[in-house]
């Protein structure tokens, strides 16, 4: 048993948690995150740092951007960040402010559309993970989807068109 001494002291400040902690912080960001449409056009990717500020209530008070990547990205990570909502806690009647920082990857979806037999085609899907990192990264499978279309009726009915 430990004496005293040497245990830890336990702070009666601890920093505010999001309901569910970091893996549902990271579903919620992805299943909010809007891909800017300047940024798919000219096909920009990158990480966007935010440092943010969270109240007594567990709001986003301030949030600004580290390191940014343009194109519209980091006014959607602040967007996002502004979002989220902390657990509220009882800081023995003082106001504190605790400052976090997060980094929202942006990543393209990347699909490949491969020739199968005849009049077929095989499309593979890999969505983009939100790769989010703040003090605890999990890290999650991806996921590929495939998708095989018979283009035989398609190619008689743009064949008949062509024909008339």
């Amino acid at each position: 048993m430990k004496s005293k001494k040497d245990r830890k002291p336990e702070s009666f400040i601890t920093q505010p948690k999001f309901p569910g902690g970091n893996k549902a912080m990271d579903q919620f960001v992805s299943s909010n995150l809007r891909y800017p449409e300047e940024a798919i056009e000219n096909k920009v990717e990158g990480t966007v740092a935010v440092d943010f500020d969270i109240d007594v209530f567990g709001n986003v008070i301030e949030a600004k951007i580290k390191h940014g990547i343009g194109y519209g990205c980091d006014e959607e990570a602040l967007r996002l960040v502004k979002l989220l909502k902390f657990e509220k806690k009882k800081y023995q009647g003082m106001r504190v402010v605790f400052h976090r920082s997060i980094n929202i990857h942006f990543r393209l979806h990347s699909a490949s559309v491969k020739p199968v037999q005849g009049n077929q085609i095989q499309y593979n899907f890999i969505p983009a993970k939100p790769d989010i990192t703040g003090k605890d990264k999990e890290s999650t499978k991806s996921t590929t989807y495939t998708f095989n279309i018979n283009l035989g009726n398609l190619l008689r009915l743009i064949r008949v068109n062509a024909a008339e």
